[in-house]
């Protein structure tokens, strides 16, 4: 049992912290109804049969069961692992390289700084029609016009199944580095410019500055941003929808996309449930694995 004097000190303890946990109170409000609420419901329509949302009857497993045997799951979750590994060849080293050239820009520094976020303010789905109309096959796309007059004949871009997620991921990466580019700057004006004068001064040059300095101090940051991406990549959805609707022949499918069917073509609620949690828990796993690989480097 709880003695008086413990029961004083935490009441003290709450009174004295009254005004933080009213601060948290409207976030946590918010996180709760907007992420913890819709997997609960997702994690319950995934074990029934539904009629919509509406459950039916219990099953169980067997809506996982047949998600593992749909003859679209594999390629969707081989594509989508294949998507976050070229998400992390293309982009994940361009923001890196954007910023550490724009840090060391001395002029025209904000032009540029607008020039690299301003594909960020371009909605979404218009950017997607428009890399869409630039890689369109045939003689009518783009980028085949513009190799025409250099004399290069025309490419199936996306429709070849080798380009395809490259070519995607390119596109997003083109949407989505500006923002990144921008808070690996705000890391890099954050590093004492001593450490690099004292560098200077011992006769380093750019590439040991850059190895002993530079990373090393954006190293947790980067960190941070690389789980960011992977979850992001993870979860990609409109880019191989409106591009190529998941082609060729299943080629840039994405397990979102395959939610994205089971849901709004069949609506089958529970199976898309299903595969919704079964993302949650990849992501979980490959999250926590991460994490236990990588330790936070301490500066």
């Amino acid at each position: 049992m709880v003695n008086g004097g413990s029961l004083q000190r935490i009441k003290t303890g709450f009174n004295k912290n009254i005004s933080g946990w009213l601060l948290m109170l409207p976030p946590l409000i918010l996180f709760v109804f907007f992420i913890w609420a819709p997997l609960i419901q997702a994690i319950s329509l995934s074990l029934y049969r539904t009629n919509g949302v509406i459950l039916i009857e219990f099953v169980g497993f067997q809506n996982y069961s047949e998600v593992f045997r749909h003859p679209d799951f594999l390629p969707a979750l081989k594509n989508t692992f294949t998507y976050t590994i070229w998400s992390l060849v293309i982009g994940f080293l361009v923001p890196i390289i954007l910023a550490i050239i724009i840090n060391e820009v001395r002029r025209g520094r904000s032009f540029i700084k607008m020039a690299v976020y301003l594909p960020n303010i371009l909605p979404g789905l218009a950017m997607v029609f428009l890399w869409g109309f630039i890689f369109k096959p045939g003689e009518t796309g783009i980028l085949n016009i513009l190799l025409s007059k250099v004399g290069i004949g025309s490419q199936q871009w996306l429709s070849n199944p080798q380009w395809t997620i490259p070519l995607i991921i390119m596109v997003l990466t083109w949407k989505a580095a500006g923002a990144t580019t921008l808070l690996y700057i705000a890391g890099l004006q954050g590093i004492d410019s001593e450490l690099y004068e004292a560098a200077i001064i011992d006769g380093a040059n750019i590439f040991k500055r850059l190895r002993f300095i530079t990373i090393p101090c954006i190293f947790n940051l980067a960190r941070t941003l690389l789980i960011l991406q992977i979850i992001a990549v993870f979860q990609i959805l409109y880019e191989p929808l409106v591009m190529t609707n998941g082609g060729p022949n299943n080629a840039s499918i994405s397990i979102m996309q395959l939610v994205f069917r089971f849901a709004f073509e069949r609506f089958d609620y529970a199976k898309a449930s299903a595969v919704s949690v079964i993302i949650s828990v990849i992501l979980v796993i490959l999250t926590l694995a991460y994490f236990k690989i990588s330790k936070p480097k301490e500066m």
